[in-house]
């Protein structure tokens, strides 16, 4: 059985930010913290086979690209390994069908390349992409979806929400068929996310902007929720970034979609969110730091000192935390 810290729990750790007091569970035990008339947001995003691996057309050098964003239909902002010494008019040679050109460049290592195909370009990754795992996993996994949710939907990201990795099909109805209204955000996930801060002072940190999108339908039951005094449980950072992006300064979530900077770090107030279920974050990442500000960091350092005691598993694949 997998181990969650539930601060809420995978184990999981489940944590009481009131009473100062963590258990650990299973993560299926989330049943039990959670309660009729709680709201659990998930972000639906789906994560494409964004890695490619090419040739130069010229000289048959290898590269690697990871697909971050699409600008049209055509055109993508990617990472380019090697990137050094990558030049604008550089073409590429993916398959028999898919060739890309470096059309333009920015100062932070990112490029923009336009691909040529014939078909239809999501089929065409699906065949020949791959999933674009974190680097410390060095496995390819034989069954892609592995690394999506089981409610995703909507493709974009480039690394998938990983704090909903841990729901199935079944917790997800038992949530419902206690009361628990599940509804649904989307935020395409960068690898700006998990860019570790490197400047000294964080304000100064510089965040990639991610497509969100808020409807109508989750607007009107979370300010419904809120009026109410129910909770707003978050599964993911993800998940936080879009509920605070798309609030206003009342804390009432507006209908929207568009594309989101927010870098949360201590002190923050958050205006949604009351609990939050997430992972075992990487030092020194926007990740940590939004955790932080939901738990203090002080806290943060202590329930992380306790899930490496407890031996649970830290980053993408590994347990969960649920902050109430």
């Amino acid at each position: 059985m997998l181990k969650r810290l539930f601060i809420h729990v995978t184990v999981h750790a489940c944590y009481h930010r009131k009473s100062d007091k963590t258990e650990h569970k299973h993560f299926f035990d989330i049943i039990d913290y959670l309660k009729s008339g709680d709201v659990l947001v998930i972000n639906d995003t789906k994560v494409l086979p964004a890695r490619l691996f090419g040739v130069k057309e010229k000289t048959g050098g290898k590269v690697e690209i990871l697909l971050l964003k699409r600008l049209d239909l055509s055109t993508w902002e990617v990472i380019l390994k090697p990137g050094r010494g990558a030049k604008i008019g550089t073409i590429y040679q993916f398959s028999d069908i898919l060739k890309g050109e470096i059309i333009d460049k920015d100062n932070v290592g990112n490029f923009k390349i336009k691909f040529i195909y014939q078909g239809i370009f999501e089929d065409i990754l699906n065949n020949i992409g791959q999933m674009p795992l974190p680097p410390y996993i060095k496995q390819k996994l034989e069954d892609k979806e592995r690394y999506n949710t089981v409610y995703c939907t909507t493709e974009g990201s480039a690394a998938a929400p990983t704090a909903g990795l841990h729901f199935t099909p079944q917790l997800l109805l038992q949530l419902k068929d206690k009361g628990v209204t599940i509804i649904r955000v989307l935020l395409h996930v960068g690898l700006g996310t998990f860019r570790p801060v490197k400047v000294e002072e964080i304000s100064h940190h510089h965040m990639h902007s991610e497509y969100y999108s808020v409807s109508e339908e989750t607007a009107s039951i979370i300010n419904t929720a809120k009026e109410q005094g129910r909770r707003i449980i978050a599964v993911g950072t993800t998940s936080v970034r879009v509920l605070e992006s798309a609030c206003d300064e009342k804390g009432i979530l507006q209908a929207k979609s568009g594309f989101t900077d927010i870098f949360i770090y201590p002190p923050y107030s958050f205006k949604i969110v009351d609990a939050l279920i997430t992972n075992f974050h990487l030092p020194k990442s926007t990740l940590l730091m939004l955790v932080s500000a939901f738990c203090t960091r002080k806290k943060v350092l202590e329930l992380y000192k306790t899930a490496v005691e407890e031996r649970y598993r830290f980053f993408s694949f590994g347990d969960a935390m649920l902050l109430l």
